[in-house]
């Protein structure tokens, strides 16, 4: 049986830092296998939380493929695809919704947005909260650039030290993904690589 992530704390099962790691390192396979491994690289151009199915064991698949193009062809020299705009609100790459060039790295925007989601247990629109927290990936990075990133950790959570370290290490790469310019964020292949380590770090620290 699958769930969509949105459901995964209903009923009272909160998932547990580690498992929300999890979950975004398989995110961060699947995307890269579609940026890398596909006879054509495919951009996804919907990544967000209601779209990341999760197993009985709570391996995440990345599912709904309809906004789903072919990226542009770099052997003829292409950078990007010309295209209208496609995507939800809270996880549009801000690049792409102003020139319409889309590019593999839209969808590490959203996956960006969706590590902030992980840790902080918020949608990426927050509607009733006041202005200055309505827009969670912009509240977070502001809270976790000015030192006050314990602020933003899903309440949820326990505030242990291996959380607190493994929070810090997933919005520096965030914030990354979050860049405003695309050449300024990393593939999804380095997301993996760096989520990797931090999960190996984790598991050492939290014993």
């Amino acid at each position: 049986m699958l769930m969509s992530f949105n459901d995964a704390g209903v009923s009272g099962n909160v998932l547990d830092f580690a498992s929300r790691l999890d979950i975004g390192i398989d995110v961060g396979h699947a995307i890269t296998y579609l940026h890398m491994y596909t006879d054509h690289p495919i951009i996804h151009r919907d990544i967000k939380s209601s779209n990341i199915l999760l197993t009985e064991n709570l391996r995440a698949k990345v599912a709904d493929f309809g906004f789903a193009r072919l990226a542009a062809d770099t052997e003829s020299g292409a950078t990007h695809v010309s295209t209208q705009v496609k995507g939800t609100a809270g996880y549009l790459d801000p690049e792409y919704l102003s020139t319409y060039q889309l590019t593999e790295k839209s969808d590490v925007y959203s996956f960006g947005v969706l590590l902030v989601e992980l840790v902080t247990g918020r949608r990426p629109i927050e509607s009733k909260k006041e202005i200055k927290e309505r827009i969670t990936a912009r509240w977070a990075m502001k809270k976790f650039t000015s030192g006050d990133a314990i602020l933003t950790l899903d309440p949820r959570l326990e505030r242990s030290a291996a959380n607190s370290l493994a929070m810090e290490k997933i919005y520096e790469l965030a914030l990354q993904c979050l860049a405003p310019h695309r050449q300024n964020r990393p593939t999804m292949r380095k997301c993996a690589e760096i989520l990797w380590s931090i999960r190996k770090n984790y598991r050492e620290l939290a014993g």
